[in-house]
């Protein structure tokens, strides 16, 4: 039988899963961002900059605002601190591209 305790422990253990799969695919992405001519002796958020990329926190963070179809309660406090033009953009191209360019500041 499985128990509330032994569930919330497998969710425990997949989160941190989960942070050290992100961890290493950060690291292989500042690696890769380093072989670029030109970026090598840059920091990471710059080399990130130039690329046109953003970090995989970001690009996570980007993809829920982007897929939001009903309001979660983990999104909301983000939501709430969008400025006034992305939350109001006049349609979901314009969202995209201001929320892109809030991101793009954020680096």
């Amino acid at each position: 039988m499985i128990s509330h305790h032994t569930l919330g422990n497998t969710t425990v253990l997949a989160k941190s899963k989960e942070k050290r799969d992100i961890e290493v695919l950060e690291r292989v992405q500042r690696r890769a961002t380093k072989l670029v001519k030109g970026l090598e002796h840059k920091s990471d958020e710059e080399q990130l900059r130039e690329l046109g990329l953003f970090s995989l926190e970001k690009r996570r963070l980007r993809e829920t605002y982007r897929s939001l179809q009903l309001p979660e309660r983990r999104v909301v406090s983000h939501w709430k601190r969008l400025p006034r033009e992305v939350v109001e953009s006049p349609s979901l191209e314009v969202f995209k591209g201001r929320l892109d360019e809030v991101l793009r500041d954020m680096v």
